[in-house]
């Protein structure tokens, strides 16, 4: 029944979601728990609405989107994925490079040490998801889930502040203490939580393990649930850390830094053992990416070129030219980017993954309401439509605010 769902989490919680939660947590501390819930929350009700449209119709999002709306949201959409993929290749390989030398400080020059790991990090995970499959890929993914999640929790229960502050903090809403800065945080810790345009992933998972049937809806609200919840969980364990320690310095030097002032809270072995999760988050995101971000170029490219209705459904294949085409550029043609600095990645990458959330949530709200698309038994529900309403709006404001 859990599949799918971890392997979203595992891909979409990675250095962004590290380095959100621990600043969020440094300028405002606990008192801001429920906006992690929040932006959970609306993931769930996002990656519910794809699952619940592909189960009914037996077509993933974008096979919808060509179906109902023509080839020419697709053509729209390309040049998107091709941006979008470029800043996100160059995300994980950097976020994998600090981590990497965090773990292993081998070079004098931080920036040096970055780069150079990033490169090997994107050839590794080249490697395995040409070589494994989806099989090796989903027993990997299980492998780091487990361990950023508990070494993440470990290290977040070692350095535990007030439990009643915890608790406030997760159920009590705090705005009026939120200004400037903390609230520009606060909006991008809600908006950043958990995947961007990789929750379109979702459904090609359950392809691979052929969990498209009706029967199967309940069960992928149980896995993307725990996926969330998991999900959920490590924000608010981040947001904990940050709350206790004093984050200095940033990109390459930002997680370096963490590990050497959790050393005075939890000790030489527990800065050790948060290390090695951090660096199995940020890598299991990138194996995330690498995997599944060519079935959305693959799936796209062949969309827009079809001119039978009959083949709007379509099988990608792992193993296709086009997706393996897709996944050489996307592990190598970022690496010309690794001089821009980690800040500007993360700004850029954020901003592409901000504007998708928007449209999606209106095509959303316009293609599960329809019951002669999806059944009337598939229908959004007036809760659901009234959340992905305020989805829209939400996202909105978050990409206005991030251009003008």
């Amino acid at each position: 029944m859990i599949g799918p769902g971890l392997l979203l989490a595992a891909t979409g919680v990675g250095g962004a979601d590290m380095a959100t939660g621990s600043i969020v947590g440094s300028l405002v501390g606990t008192s801001i728990l429920w906006a992690v819930i929040l932006g959970a929350l609306m993931k769930f009700v996002i990656t519910e609405g794809l699952a619940r449209w592909q189960i009914a119709t037996g077509e993933t999002f974008l096979e919808g989107v060509r179906h109902r709306f023509g080839p020419f949201a697709i053509w729209l959409f390309i040049p998107y994925l091709l941006l979008w993929s470029f800043f996100v290749g160059l995300a994980m390989m950097s976020s994998c490079g600090i981590a990497l030398y965090a773990l292993f400080p081998i070079f004098d020059n931080p920036e040096s040490g970055k780069n150079f790991f990033a490169i090997i990090s994107s050839i590794i995970g080249l490697f395995l998801v040409m070589k494994g499959g989806y099989p090796l890929f989903e027993k990997m993914m299980r492998f780091f889930v487990a361990i950023m999640f508990i070494t993440v929790v470990l290290t977040a229960i070692s350095i535990w502040p007030n439990t009643s502050d915890i608790l406030r903090g997760l159920f009590i809403p705090n705005v009026t203490s939120l200004d400037g800065e903390s609230l520009t945080w606060t909006v991008a810790l809600i908006g950043g939580i958990g995947a961007s345009l990789t929750v379109l992933s979702y459904g090609y998972w359950l392809r691979e393990e052929e969990k498209v049937q009706e029967s199967n809806l309940w069960s992928c609200r149980v896995d993307l649930g725990i996926g969330w919840s998991m999900t959920a969980l490590f924000g608010i364990c981040m947001v904990i850390v940050g709350s206790e320690v004093k984050l200095e310095g940033s990109g390459a030097t930002l997680l370096v830094n963490l590990f050497e002032t959790l050393k005075s809270s939890i000790g030489e072995v527990g800065s050790w053992i948060f290390l090695i999760g951090a660096t199995g988050t940020v890598f299991s995101s990138l194996l995330g990416v690498w995997q599944s971000v060519p079935y959305l170029f693959a799936n796209s490219y062949g969309l827009a070129s079809i001119k039978s209705k009959k083949k709007y459904n379509q099988d990608i294949d792992a193993s296709s030219k086009l997706y393996r085409y897709f996944l050489f550029a996307l592990a190598f043609v970022p690496m010309i980017g690794l001089f821009f600095t980690y800040q500007q990645i993360q700004k850029i990458y954020t901003i592409t993954g901000a504007l998708f959330f928007p449209f999606l949530a209106l095509a959303l709200l316009i293609m599960n309401s329809r019951a002669e698309w999806v059944g009337e038994k598939n229908k959004n529900k007036t809760i659901t439509s009234l959340i992905l309403l305020g989805i829209l709006f939400f996202f909105s404001f978050i990409a206005f605010q991030r251009f003008f």
